[in-house]
């Protein structure tokens, strides 16, 4: 089962199976208790900010295009990157592709930002930190930050 991203930037993510250890003991009959028993879920849905969204929305990207290389960050892309989710933050209309028009190298940028979300909740907290530092204003908390790498990434992938 693939990761779904949802239009809100929540993640629907697989719960693996619970480990099954294989036993010499006989299995009884279900009993009347046992038979009303509901299934676990076989998915989770994470919203930004939660444990393991950062991670899972690093799945999901990598699941759009599984044979792409691994992430590699340029100055000149992270520069970019910055620009855009400095942008978009503090951009009431949130204009994702409108955003992205002024990108030169969107390729680069979109490497940048995956780069970002490999590294896991501490890179995302330090890039946000970053882009306050040059873009001005205050650092986005990490799930608000991860979120819009989610939708530029998204964006860039149509």
């Amino acid at each position: 089962m693939e990761i779904i991203r949802n239009p809100d930037g929540s993640l629907v993510v697989p719960i693996p199976e619970g480990r099954h250890h294989d036993s010499d003991d006989v299995v009884d009959a279900p009993t009347d208790d046992s038979v009303n028993v509901v299934a676990e879920p076989t998915t989770r849905l994470l919203h930004p900010g939660e444990g393991g969204y950062s991670e899972a929305l690093a799945e999901w990207d990598l699941q759009q295009n599984p044979d792409r290389t691994p992430a590699v960050s340029t100055a000149s892309g992270r520069e970019e990157a910055m620009n855009v989710v400095h942008t978009l933050a503090e951009s009431p209309d949130h204009d994702v592709a409108g955003a992205l028009k002024d990108v030169t190298d969107s390729e680069a940028s979109g490497e940048a930002l995956r780069h970002v979300l490999i590294g896991g909740t501490h890179s995302v907290e330090a890039f946000s930190e970053e882009v306050a530092e040059a873009e001005g204003g205050e650092p986005l908390p990490a799930h608000k930050m991860t979120k819009i790498i989610g939708e530029v990434l998204a964006e860039l992938d149509k």
